[in-house]
C-alpha cells in the first residue's frame, strides 16, 4: 500500500487519520514464505511534525500461518502490530534517513514499514498449545495423537565405560 503523504508534508502541524487495506498476503521470512490468513484494515495517523518531517504511526492485527516448532502441524498465529516511523522529505538534503526504502518521494510504502515490523516481532518458539510433546525422535509419529511405543531411552554417556564392562565389551586391564 503506498501512502500519499504530500498533503501532510506542505501543510505544518496538518495530521490526518485513514483506514486502508493492506497489500500483505504473504510473509517472507528465513527463505520461507508464510500465508496471512487473517489482517485488519490499517488504522495509521500521518501528521506533520515540522518543516519536511512527517511521523507515521499506525495498527494492524494480522493472523499468520507458521508451523509447530515441535510437531510441524501449521499454527495460526496472531501478530498485533504498532508501528511508528518518521519520514523526512526528500526535498532536504542535509537529512539522511534510514528509512530510505520506505519513501520514495512524496509516498510512503506502509507495507514496508508493516514488514519490518512483523519481522521485528517474529516469535522465537511457536507452539501449536503449550503442552505440545512434539514428534518421536526414533520413528517420527506425532507423540500428541499417542504414545508410538519406541525405546527412547538414552544412556548417560559419562557411564558408558561401566555399561561396556557390564556387557563384557570390554576387557579390564
Amino acid at each position: 500500500m503506498i501512502l500519499n503523504v504530500t498533503d501532510v508534508l506542505t501543510a505544518e502541524g496538518k495530521t490526518e487519520t485513514r483506514t486502508e487495506q493492506s497489500d500483505i498476503s504473504v510473509v517472507k521470512y528465513d527463505s520461507r514464505q508464510y500465508p496471512v490468513i487473517e489482517k485488519s484494515p490499517v488504522l495509521f495517523t500521518v501528521s506533520n511534525t515540522g518543516k519536511g518531517k512527517v511521523q507515521v504511526t499506525g495498527t494492524i492485527e494480522l493472523t499468520v500461518l507458521l508451523y509447530c516448532d515441535r510437531c510441524l502441524k501449521e499454527t495460526p498465529y496472531s501478530f498485533s502490530l504498532k508501528f511508528s516511523d518518521t519520514i523526512i522529505s526528500p526535498d532536504l538534503e542535509a537529512a539522511v534517513s534510514e528509512e530510505e526504502e520506505c519513501i520514495v518521494g512524496y509516498q510512503v510504502d506502509v507495507d514496508n514499514l508493516i514488514e519490518n515490523e512483523i519481522l521485528m516481532n517474529w516469535p522465537m518458539k511457536v507452539l501449536c498449545r503449550p503442552d505440545c510433546k512434539g514428534l518421536c525422535s526414533v520413528c517420527g509419529k506425532d507423540l500428541n495423537e499417542g504414545a508410538c511405543g519406541c525405546d527412547t531411552f538414552v544412556p548417560d554417556p559419562r557411564l558408558a565405560a561401566i555399561r561396556d564392562i557390564l556387557n563384557g565389551d570390554k576387557e579390564v586391564e
